[in-house]
Parts: structure tokens; C-alpha cells; sequence
């Protein structure tokens, strides 16, 4: 016979919760939330991604912020074409001449 579930189930952000609620989410997962991470989608075609958190009275999914990726460059994200560096070409350069290491 299945015992009767008597507890809450909330979704709730991370910020919502106690200092030490978060303080045990963060305890919880020491390795960071990747492996238990949940994407939720909304109908509205966004989503949200969430960790479950349990207390004695509550199941919580807690909204966890995600940077995505979405593919596209920053406009300056530190990426240097070879033209950019300075001595980039003397650099390619020797590397094509031979060095006595070669013979």
C-alpha cells in the first residue's frame, strides 16, 4: 500500500529562499547542480532550469539563474584574429623556417 504524500510541492527561485535553505541547496549539490539541473519549458516558449530541494514538510524545484549560450559572439569576449596580435606574423613566420632541431 503506498503511503500518503502529505507535503507541499512549491517552485520557488533561489532568492526566495532562507539564507539557510540556500546555504543546505548549495551544501547539497558541492559539485555545482549540472548533473541534477532540470530545464522546464513554458508554454509561452521560454524556460526556466531547477534543482529539487527537500525540507521535512516541502518538495521544492529551485529556480537555479542559467547564462545560455546561445552561439553568438560578444562583440568583445577576447577573441583576437592572428592579424590582431601584434608579432602574430613574424611568429607563423619562423615556425615555417627550419631550426636545427629539425636535422
Amino acid at each position: 500500500m503506498a503511503a500518503n504524500n502529505t507535503k507541499k510541492r512549491l517552485v520557488t527561485s533561489i532568492h526566495n529562499l532562507t539564507a539557510e535553505q540556500q546555504a543546505e541547496v548549495k551544501a547539497l549539490y558541492p559539485l555545482g547542480f549540472s548533473e541534477v539541473m532540470q530545464r522546464i519549458d513554458k508554454p509561452d516558449g521560454t524556460f526556466f532550469c531547477v534543482v529539487p530541494y527537500e525540507t521535512e514538510d516541502t518538495y521544492y524545484l529551485v529556480k537555479i539563474d542559467v547564462k545560455v549560450d546561445d552561439g553568438q559572439e560578444d562583440e568583445n569576449d577576447g577573441y583576437y584574429d592572428e592579424d590582431d596580435l601584434k608579432g602574430a606574423d613574424e611568429l607563423a613566420d619562423a615556425a615555417d623556417e627550419p631550426s636545427d632541431d629539425d636535422f
